[in-house]
């Protein structure tokens, strides 16, 4: 248990059975009445992002997350197979919990792995990766660098948008996030 006064950015409650990670959150102290907290959530499974006001002083369940540097192995099915660097042990994550990161999962990437009773709950990739194009189409005569993009099918099987210049072998930069090209190698 910890107190409204003790939050801090990255801090995981546990509010009615289900884990929210604290994004952002403002003590406030108006000229009339009692002081609040003005917090912004974000559900840790679902992503879903709220705005919720407490109370000063008053008591939250905090829930134990732990974050672990993991190295990515295999696909095995519909999981995906990481191991700890410390300890080598190594844990299998639902394809759902990975969801559309596993368009950017390359193999012996290393990633955060975060679990809560040791069960999964979320990986969290690095913001950008370098991956090959395994195919797109050929640019044309004229193609430069501030005309349009082209769809590009990368080595995990993702499609993104990249210039029209970049061809097929060419290492890229994505942004993780959103799939942005971020430029060559």
């Amino acid at each position: 248990m910890a107190s409204t006064n003790d939050l801090k950015n990255g801090m995981v409650l546990n509010l009615d059975n289900e884990l929210w990670a604290v994004v952002e959150f403002q003590h406030v102290k108006p000229g009339k009445g009692p002081a609040f907290v003005r917090t912004t959530l974000k559900h840790v499974l679902s992503g879903k992002v709220v705005d919720k006001t407490f109370n000063a002083g008053t008591k939250v369940e905090t829930a134990n997350v732990d974050k672990r540097s993991m190295q990515y192995l295999y696909a095995d099915g519909e999981d995906y197979v990481f191991m700890d660097l410390d300890t080598y042990d190594q844990i299998h994550v639902n394809g759902a919990t990975v969801g559309d990161n596993a368009n950017y999962l390359l193999p012996e990437a290393e990633v955060v792995v975060a679990t809560h009773e040791g069960a999964p709950l979320y990986v969290e990739l690095p913001t950008s990766v370098m991956v090959e194009v395994t195919y797109t189409e050929p640019g044309l005569q004229g193609d430069r660098s501030t005309g349009g993009t082209k769809p590009a099918t990368i080595e995990t099987g993702a499609t993104v948008q990249v210039p029209l210049f970049i061809t097929t072998g060419e290492k890229i930069k994505v942004d993780t996030r959103d799939g942005r090209y971020l430029g060559r190698s």
